[in-house]
C-alpha cells in the first residue's frame, strides 16, 4: 500500500512551521531553499535536551506516529530515488532553488503496516551503524597518519638542512614543469583513446585516483613529449582547485599534465615522493609558507615560481624511507577499512531498494 505524504503527517501539525512550534525528537528537518543539489537534504532530528526551532531555508516534517514508523520515514525520504524525485521539483530563482512543498506533499510513500516500519527502520539502522564505524575507522587512519608524520618532522632538527623544492628536483631541464599552455593543446584535441591526460581531477582528492578520462593521439604526444609524467611525479594543482598533491603510482601509462598541474621528477637520492607529499600537506612550515606567499588566502596565488622556492627541512634519506613504510602499512589498513566499507555500503544500498519496493515486508503479516 502506498499513501501521499501529506497522509501521513501528524495529525495536528503538518508541516511544523518555523518558529511557531518546536521540534520533536524524530521530526525531519529538509533543506527547502539553496542549491538545487541542496535542496531536499534531510536530517533527523535527535532527542533534544531543551526546546528548539529552526530557522529559514528550512521545512521541518512531523510524521503522525499512529500511521507511520518516523524513522522509517526519514529513511524513506533520504533514499536516493526519493531525493532526485524531490530535487526534480525544486523551482530555480537566480541561483536559489526552492522545495515544491505542494508536490513533495503528493509524493506517494510505500506503507506496509507499522510493526513492518519499525522492522525495516531498525534494519537499515544496524547496517548504517556498520558504515558510520567504518568512515570512523578511515578517519582514524588519516588522523594517524598526520600524528606520525608530525612526530617524525614537525619538530626543527638543526642538523637538517633547509632547501627548496626546486633544489631536490633532477638536475635537468622540465624537472619542474606545468603542462601544454594555449593552442599547444586545445580541448578539440582530446580524442577518447591514445596517450592519456592528466588534469585536477586525478590529484584533486589529495591522492592519485584516475577521474575523467581524456586523451590525445600518439602523433600529438609526439609534440608534447616533454610533458611526460613519470612513475614517482609529484602532482600539485595550480589551477581551479589549488593546492591538493598527488604522486604519480608505478603502473602510470605513458602520460602527460594538463596545464592546471605542476610536475616535479624528484632527486631520488635526496628525496622521497611521499615525503615531500607529506611535507607539502602536513608541514607547519609548509602551511606557513604557503598561506604567507597566497597573500592570505591558502592556495589562491600558487604558481610553480611559489612551490619552486617552498623550503623544506630535509631529513635524512633513511629516515624518510622509515616514514614511508609506516605510511605504507597505515594505507593497507586503509584500504581494508574502505573494501569493508564499500562491500557494506551495497548491502545497505540492496536493503534500502527492497525495503521500500516492498520486498522486505513480512505480506502475511501486512494481509
Amino acid at each position: 500500500m502506498r499513501q501521499a505524504l501529506k497522509d501521513v503527517w501528524a495529525v495536528d501539525s503538518n508541516f511544523v512551521k518555523r518558529g511557531e512550534q518546536y521540534l520533536e525528537e524524530g521530526d525531519l528537518l529538509i533543506s527547502s531553499a539553496n542549491s538545487w543539489n541542496l535542496v531536499g537534504k534531510c536530517s533527523w532530528v535527535p532527542k533534544l535536551s531543551e526546546p528548539a526551532t529552526f530557522g529559514g531555508f528550512v521545512t521541518a516534517l512531523r510524521g503522525d506516529s499512529c500511521t507511520i514508523d518516523r524513522r522509517y520515514l526519514y529513511r524513506w525520504f533520504s533514499m536516493p530515488q526519493t531525493q532526485e524525485t524531490v530535487r526534480s521539483f525544486s523551482r530555480q530563482t537566480t541561483n536559489i532553488a526552492n522545495l515544491d512543498l505542494k508536490r513533495c506533499a503528493d509524493l506517494k510513500v510505500p506503507l506496509p503496516p507499522l510493526p513492518e516500519q519499525k522492522r525495516i527502520a531498525a534494519a537499515l539502522d544496524q547496517v548504517d551503524v556498520l558504515r558510520a564505524k567504518r568512515c570512523q575507522a578511515i578517519a582514524l587512519l588519516d588522523d594517524l597518519t598526520q600524528s606520525v608524520f608530525l612526530d617524525m618532522f614537525g619538530t626543527e632538527n638543526p642538523d637538517w638542512p633547509e632547501v627548496t623544492v626546486e633544489e631536490l628536483a633532477q638536475d635537468r631541464k622540465g624537472s619542474i614543469r606545468t603542462g601544454p599552455f594555449g593552442s599547444q593543446l586545445l580541448h578539440e584535441e582530446f580524442t577518447d583513446s591514445g596517450i592519456p591526460v592528466l588534469g585536477i581531477d586525478n590529484a584533486v582528492h589529495n591522492e592519485f585516483r584516475w577521474g575523467e578520462r581524456r586523451y590525445i593521439t600518439e602523433e600529438k604526444y609526439e609534440q608534447l613529449k616533454r610533458y611526460t609524467v613519470l612513475p614517482g611525479d609529484v602532482l600539485i594543482t595550480i589551477m581551479g582547485t589549488c593546492g591538493r598533491c598527488a604522486v604519480v603510482p608505478d603502473d602510470i601509462p605513458t602520460a602527460i599534465n594538463t596545464k592546471h598541474l605542476c610536475c616535479i621528477t624528484l632527486d631520488r637520492t635526496k628525496c622521497h615522493p611521499e615525503f615531500l607529499h607529506s611535507y607539502f600537506l602536513l608541514h607547519p612550515a609548509s602551511r606557513s609558507y604557503l598561506t604567507r606567499t597566497a597573500k592570505g588566502a591558502i592556495m589562491s596565488g600558487l604558481n610553480m615560481g611559489i612551490i619552486k622556492e617552498l623550503p623544506v627541512k630535509l631529513p635524512p634519506l633513511s629516515l624518510q624511507q622509515r616514514y614511508v613504510d609506516e605510511l605504507s602499512q597505515i594505507r593497507s589498513s586503509r584500504a581494508f577499512h574502505e573494501r569493508h566499507l564499500a562491500a557494506v555500503s551495497e548491502l545497505f544500498a540492496s536493503l534500502q531498494q527492497r525495503a521500500f519496493s516492498g520486498t522486505l515486508w513480512d505480506h502475511e503479516t501486512a494481509a
